[in-house]
C-alpha cells in the first residue's frame, strides 16, 4: 500500500513539474488531468492515519481561528 502511494505521488509530482515547465496548453491540460487523477488515487492508497490527519488539520485550524475571532469580538 505504501509503495503504491509513493508511486502515485511521484507521478503527480512529475505531472506538476511538467505543468510548470511547459508552454504548450494541451500538454498542461493533460498533465493537470494526470496530476488530479493521481492525487485522488493517492488518497485511496493512503494509510488511515494520514486520512485522519487530512481531515483533522483543517478542522483544528478552523476551530482555532474561530476562537480567535470570538476572543477579539468581546
Amino acid at each position: 500500500m505504501l509503495v503504491s502511494l509513493l508511486i502515485t505521488l511521484s507521478i503527480a509530482f512529475a505531472a506538476v513539474c511538467v505543468i510548470v515547465n511547459t508552454t504548450e496548453e494541451i500538454v498542461q491540460v493533460a498533465a493537470a488531468c494526470v496530476a488530479l487523477i493521481c492525487s485522488f488515487c493517492s488518497l485511496i492508497f493512503a494509510p488511515l492515519f494520514l486520512k485522519v490527519l487530512i481531515v483533522l488539520v483543517p478542522v483544528a485550524i478552523n476551530k482555532i481561528s474561530m476562537t480567535k475571532i470570538k476572543a477579539t469580538q468581546r
